[in-house]
């Protein structure tokens, strides 16, 4: 493991649009023009844009309120831009579940999507991507865009009473309409880790990736699939030489980049956060949980929380991003670099990695 440097570096922090709710759960994405930021705050989705590279960022504007979203462990906005769109999608409902392991969530949740057309100035009126009523209500779910105009999203489904299975949809349009839902993948021992969030990406040919948390003979491991079209996907493939046998949801789901033909991993076990390319061994960068990875320019950038603390490892050099952060994202910047962003005392702090 690369010994962890403690450095002074500029952050912009971008306060939460209501002083009495948090900014949680950051997403970024980027294109040639434009960094897009999501995030939640209270029960309501709020996008801002930056035309100069992280430098700074548009006011804040909400996309869209429900009665329940919820922010925790992965949960939250995901942002992507396809063709002219800005696209977001989120999983809300109307009713707080009950019961001890309810945590904060919709018993009607479903992943919804909205539009903007205007650089995210306004929005359409969002519409739910699943199409069994009320099984996204995990709330762990991903989204991905190539260069064709063409959308995914996967998540964490419950519509089966046998258990949680991951489930994928796709759009043609950037974003406009949705597929029917074709299950991506289904544990042979009854569900897949129920509360890991899933990643996505797609590779330089097309190829769209997906990688989850799967509960197969009591081992809580890393998966990786892939698909040309977003329909059929591959034989699952386990990440890593080592496993985890664990009896408990580690509420953590890792980090998936493809850049220059090559794809890379990102995840815990136990305590250690490993990267791993498929079919290659694990290699451990650091210990702390909820990790994000990115990939440009030639450089691998990873980030993750450690205690209190926000670190990165950019190419085999770690430092500590914050002393008093959480839930870190990474976007690779298409001019070079990186941005990072995580939750810090209410606010979403961001920053420019080289």
């Amino acid at each position: 493991m690369t010994p962890i440097l403690a450095v002074a570096a500029f952050a912009l922090r971008l306060g939460p649009p209501d002083p009495g709710a948090p900014a949680r759960a950051p997403q970024l994405a980027a294109n040639a023009s434009t960094v897009a930021l999501a995030f939640g705050a209270g029960n309501a989705i709020y996008f801002r844009a930056s035309h100069d590279g992280g430098k700074s960022f548009s006011a804040a504007v909400k996309v869209a309120e429900a009665g329940v979203l919820p922010l925790s462990r992965h949960r939250g906005p995901r942002v992507a831009f396809s063709g002219n769109a800005v696209v977001i999608t989120a999983v809300t409902g109307d009713h707080l579940d009950e019961g001890p392991h309810a945590h904060g969530l919709a018993s009607d949740g479903d992943l919804n999507v909205w539009r903007s057309t205007d650089g995210g100035r306004t929005w359409l009126r969002g519409r739910p991507i699943n199409d069994a009523p009320g099984s996204a209500r995990e709330g762990l779910h991903a989204l991905a865009a190539d260069a064709r105009g063409r959308l995914f999203a996967v998540w964490l489904d419950r519509r089966s009473p046998r258990g949680t299975a991951l489930y994928v949809a796709r759009s043609a349009d950037n974003g406009a309409t949705w597929s029917r839902n074709t299950l991506v993948y289904e544990s042979p021992d009854g569900s897949i880790c129920q509360c890991c969030h899933p990643s996505l990406a797609v590779d330089g040919a097309g190829r769209l990736l997906v990688m989850w948390r799967n509960m197969l003979g009591g081992a809580r491991d890393m998966y990786l699939a892939a698909s040309a079209d977003g329909a059929a996907f591959s034989t699952p493939e386990k990440l890593g030489n080592g496993t985890w046998q664990l009896n408990a949801c580690p509420m953590d789901g890792g980090g998936l980049a493809a850049s220059a033909g090559r794809v890379l991993t990102a995840w815990r076990r136990d305590g250690g956060i490993f990267l791993a390319e498929p079919g290659g061994p694990e290699r451990q960068i650091g210990t702390g949980k909820d990790v994000a990875v990115a990939r440009g320019g030639g450089h691998v950038y990873a980030a993750w929380s450690e205690a209190s603390k926000v670190e990165a490892w950019i190419d085999g050099k770690a430092e500590v991003l914050s002393d008093s952060g959480a839930m870190p994202a990474l976007c690779a910047l298409p001019e070079g670099g990186a941005l990072a962003a995580w939750e810090e005392d209410g606010a979403v702090n961001v920053r420019r990695l080289p």
